[in-house]
């Protein structure tokens, strides 16, 4: 199943998070995709306010993966862009987040090859052709990405 929904701006690319946050549970792996500044940590931001967290929500470009607690569930949002080779995904020991305790969400995930597990949901932003706003395509690989 696939869906594209057209987000005019910042703010309805948070909001389009918020939509997707309440559906999100232990164990799902949701990835992005998209050019830089199309909207990837700015998605994450609004589904991660929705679920109650008012702290910095940042690209973890630097860091690799960002850690969110929600009550007993946690956020894990990766950003790949700096790895230039999928073997560097073994070398980090990112395979240890994927548990069903918490949720996955991958930015760049094309730059770890095939190291992960398949996601739930796939999420792709793109700029608009005809304005200034993005393109998001969602493709859901699963019941629970349904």
């Amino acid at each position: 199943m696939s869906l594209t929904i057209h987000l005019a701006d910042a703010a309805a690319t948070q909001a389009c998070g918020a939509r997707v946050a309440p559906a999100l549970h232990g164990g799902m792996v949701v990835t992005l995709k998209g050019e830089l500044g199309t909207g990837k940590t700015t998605l994450v931001r609004g589904l991660l306010r929705a679920r109650g967290i008012s702290g910095a929500v940042k690209s973890p470009t630097f860091t690799l993966v960002e850690h969110y607690s929600i009550s007993s569930l946690y956020f894990y949002h990766f950003d790949f862009y700096r790895f230039t080779n999928p073997n560097e995904w073994d070398s980090a020991g990112m395979s240890d987040y994927f548990r069903d305790d918490a949720v996955c969400i991958i930015e760049w995930p094309e730059r770890v090859g095939d190291r992960l597990p398949k996601p739930d949901l796939a999420l792709s932003l793109a700029y608009a052709r005809e304005d200034e706003g993005r393109d998001l395509v969602a493709v859901a690989h699963t019941a629970d990405g349904e």
